[in-house]
């Protein structure tokens, strides 16, 4: 499942994304623009509501573990559940990864949105005791364009429907799916060992 993802937004492609939603945007983005590939426990920007508009910020990719002993919680299942209650998030991105084989090096392929230089994943965020901020990604049933690869796949937001998930505009069932076949560009970054 998706724990690696590729950060390539600059901040004026943030910024673009933001005012086509016509919202709202909190000052001091500047210091987000950051690129590269962000991991499990890598900090990434993810926005999140703020009033009636939006805020750029940098959280933990990985809620902290619910058990001693276990790993971050990366992925969290929407099937069969109600967000209405939840704090919802979108982590902005170029692209992200999924692995394929048995063997390691395994194969890695990219998948990023057709036509578009940023991408949303519909995600949850959540503050410690101590006010470290994290995120999880949600996921769903494979689409079409992810299918031959992996058995899961995120829930992709368009940029239109990321203010639909962060103040639950729509029914999340009509964004927590997967999208139509030949929405998502695959290509494959490294063949497996």
């Amino acid at each position: 499942m998706c724990n690696a993802y590729e950060q390539q937004v600059s901040h004026a492609q943030y910024r673009q994304a933001i005012e086509a939603l016509e919202l709202a945007a909190s000052a001091g983005e500047d210091a987000l623009d950051t690129s590269g590939e962000v991991r499990i426990g890598d900090l990434g920007p993810v926005l999140r509501p703020a009033g009636n508009g939006v805020e750029l910020v940098l959280m933990r990719f990985g809620w902290p573990p619910a058990r001693p002993k276990a790993g971050p919680v990366f992925n969290f299942k929407s099937d069969k559940r109600s967000f209405a209650d939840s704090r919802r998030c979108v982590i902005v991105l170029s692209g992200f990864f999924e692995f394929t084989g048995t063997k390691y090096p395994k194969a890695k392929h990219r998948f990023s949105l057709k036509g578009a230089p940023v991408m949303g994943i519909a995600g949850l965020w959540s503050e410690d005791d101590a006010g470290q901020l994290s995120f999880t990604m949600l996921t769903t049933a494979p689409g079409p364009d992810i299918e031959p690869y992996h058995d899961r796949q995120v829930c992709v937001l368009t940029p239109e429907d990321w203010a639909h998930w962060l103040f639950l505009s729509k029914p999340q069932e009509e964004l927590l799916r997967p999208l139509p076949a030949g929405t998502l560009d695959v290509v494959t970054v490294r063949e497996g060992g």
